[in-house]
């Protein structure tokens, strides 16, 4: 028996396999996690995967009756996923928040857990089991070690070159080479690889960097293992969408009370949940499209909608709301002015650049996604959202400011997005004085370039230089250049409150 965080004195049993029949039936994981075997690798086990993919995959196997489809996750950072759920048999729960209430349910897809940093050979094995036929990803952004200019490999990443010189892998490509390497050489069956970032053409993006990872590393055989792969392994184009707060303690103790069981494991998301899957896979999978899951022949415009307005408003929410003092989305888009705002963002800036699939209603999208920024009961705080800017920023708000400014017109709340984003990270404080952490692989390179920048152009022309953030295209804009100089100048001026109640005032657009 393990003591909750319920209070003093009070004990409740961990969530295990051998508890299960202590949580209400409705609430246990179909079909039974003892029945499965493991056939998806997942690289990136974060709360994202456990509350997205874990749960149409079990759903999946409930439907089909098919029990080969139990996960292995793979921790690739720290171990503390594995520390929680090893000693619960890999199950955990999902607790999803919503106006109407709070649901539960244990997950028990997950079958077995792997820390890359420490078992990279074990990693390996996993991937080249022939009873493995589906890989899947969730490591962030940053995860993938590209530049966010070309979508290429850095090659002079010292972590790659390390993997690519014969170590032990510790990069997710170095780990998905290795793996691949060896089903080649033992001729495993063919393999689908599902990216489920956020990267446009993720799939292809992977595929890209995979090659460039096996033109390092592998010499002669590199030609062999892409001609072998070509023929036996996909990288389907994938979107993702579900919101997945950081729990706290008061969702685990809530998660106690609502199971009888102590979860030190549990993940915290919204009702709302949506996979958009290119149909090319290279062999057998799970039935996702039975329990909502969408097949398609074209990811991109899917894609494209989601990146720019659910994660481009989250970005622009998250630092401008940070900046104006706000601990959550919920109490940005709290305030008519930051309402109006987003709004405008979507229709104005983000609208036009979209090619929306036949039959899909984007102005129902739209109220959705503000609803959902809205829903208090998920708490997602905008310091969460804000971590990894520089990779971010690219996918999410750079790729509709090209687009308008392409097409003549002034993409002026993208541009205060950025420009929040410019004054976050040089300020490093809310207007209220408040310490706002930088959680960016680029920090140290970020801090030396702001470093003693006086003026709003100084600062623009210093963060503007980062090729790693900024293509060279669109650094030099002029239009783009001045928008964010007059944009951080209000955000000092007016503060980010001020500066969203202002841009209300502008013409929501003219030409360039």
């Amino acid at each position: 028996m393990l003591t909750s965080e319920d209070g003093p004195g009070q004990t409740v049993p961990r969530l295990r396999l051998d508890q299960l029949d202590r949580a209400p039936v409705e609430w246990r994981p179909v079909p039974d996690p003892r029945t499965l075997s493991v056939g998806i690798v997942h690289l990136g086990t974060g709360a994202f995967h456990r509350a997205h993919q874990a749960v149409y995959t079990q759903q999946a196997m409930a439907v089909s009756g098919e029990t080969s489809w139990g996960i292995c996750g793979v921790t690739q950072r720290s171990p503390a996923v594995a520390e929680a759920l090893l000693p619960q048999d890999c199950l955990y729960s999902v607790l999803e928040r919503s106006a109407e209430g709070t649901k539960i349910r244990v997950i028990g897809a997950i079958r077995d857990i792997l820390v890359a940093q420490e078992q990279p050979e074990k990693v390996t094995d996993r991937l080249a089991r022939p009873e493995t036929r589906v890989v899947t990803l969730t490591v962030t952004e940053k995860g993938y070690r590209s530049d966010p200019s070309n979508g290429r490999l850095r090659a002079d990443d010292p972590e790659v070159l390390a993997d690519a010189g014969g170590r032990p892998p510790r990069t997710v490509i170095g780990q998905l080479v290795r793996g691949l390497e060896a089903r080649w050489r033992s001729r495993a069956p063919s393999l689908t690889v599902l990216c489920c970032d956020n990267l446009p053409h993720n799939g292809d993006t992977l595929r890209d960097l995979v090659e460039d990872f096996c033109g390092l590393s592998l010499g002669s055989d590199a030609v062999r293992l892409a001609s072998w792969a070509k023929d036996n392994v996909t990288f389907p184009n994938t979107m993702v969408d579900r919101i997945v707060p950081a729990a706290t303690d008061e969702d685990r103790r809530d998660a106690a009370a609502l199971l009888g069981l102590e979860d030190r494991a549990v993940v915290v998301t919204e009702p709302f949940s949506q996979w958009v899957i290119e149909d090319r896979f290279a062999g057998p999978r799970p039935a996702w499209e039975e329990v909502g899951a969408t097949l398609v022949g074209d990811v991109a415009p899917y894609e494209e909608m989601k990146l720019r307005l659910l994660n481009g408003s989250h970005s622009a929410l998250a630092y401008l709301g940070a900046l104006a003092g706000c601990e959550f989305i919920a109490d940005a888009v709290a305030s008519p002015d930051f309402a109006f705002f987003t709004r405008a963002f979507m229709d104005v800036d983000v609208t036009p650049t979209l090619t929306v699939p036949h039959g899909f209603d984007l102005v129902s999208y739209k109220e959705a996604l503000m609803g959902r920024f809205a829903d208090r009961a998920l708490r997602h705080r905008t310091i969460q959202i804000a971590m990894d800017g520089s990779q971010k920023l690219p996918y999410r708000l750079l790729g509709t400011i090209a687009s308008r400014l392409g097409a003549g017109h002034v993409p002026r709340h993208a541009c205060l997005a950025v420009a929040a984003w410019m004054r976050f990270v040089t300020v490093g404080r809310s207007d209220d004085g408040a310490v706002l952490p930088l959680d960016d692989p680029m920090a140290v390179r970020l801090r030396a370039v702001a470093a003693g920048q006086s003026t709003a152009e100084v600062t623009v022309a210093a963060l503007l230089s980062l090729r790693e953030v900024f293509p060279a295209d669109l650094a030099a804009n002029p239009t783009f250049r001045a928008l964010l100089i007059e944009a951080v100048e209000d955000l000092s001026r007016l503060g980010a409150a001020g500066a969203v109640a202002s841009i209300g005032r502008h013409p929501p657009s003219r030409p360039a």
